[in-house]
């Protein structure tokens, strides 16, 4: 896709509200019709500008460790982030500039989760020569709706 336009944006602005809105909801509040809706969620989604999901709070299913993990890496950074990514306890990988090379953001079980995954999989992984973890002590804010602006 290109730009995204008005219609587009204010599409976009009412599923992060309420991701379970009717098209014909979302078409009355923006002035479209429900099937023009329709099309443009389509095309939004198979686009990749656009993903439908179900966000839930770690703690409450089950996950009562999270963390931050500031990593330091050695050759390629991006060939890092990658095998990182794929990792199913990594929700969030960030390459970035400053004190680390990679943010890397965690959901466990437990302590003795947390703890085998940064031993056997991200402090063994090669091109990791650091790792500082940053353990989350309660969740104050979690927020996907800033909008298009």
């Amino acid at each position: 896709m290109e730009r995204l336009d008005a219609a587009n944006r204010a599409i976009i602005e009412e599923l992060q509200r309420d991701g379970r809105r009717s098209y014909s909801a979302i078409a009355d509040a923006i002035g479209l019709s429900e099937a023009a809706v329709r099309q443009r969620v389509q095309r939004l989604r198979e686009s990749g500008v656009v993903e439908i999901v179900a966000v839930t709070d770690p703690k409450r299913v089950g996950f009562t460790r999270q963390a931050m993990v500031g990593v330091k890496a050695n050759g390629d950074v991006r060939e890092v982030a990658a095998k990182l990514a794929g990792v199913p306890e990594i929700d969030y990988v960030v390459v970035c500039a400053g004190r680390f090379d990679l943010l890397v953001e965690l959901v466990c079980e437990d302590d003795a989760h947390l703890l085998e995954l940064l031993n056997a999989t991200i402090r063994s992984l090669p091109g990791v020569y650091e790792a500082e973890i940053f353990i989350y002590l309660d969740l104050t804010k979690q927020t996907y709706t800033w909008g298009t602006r």
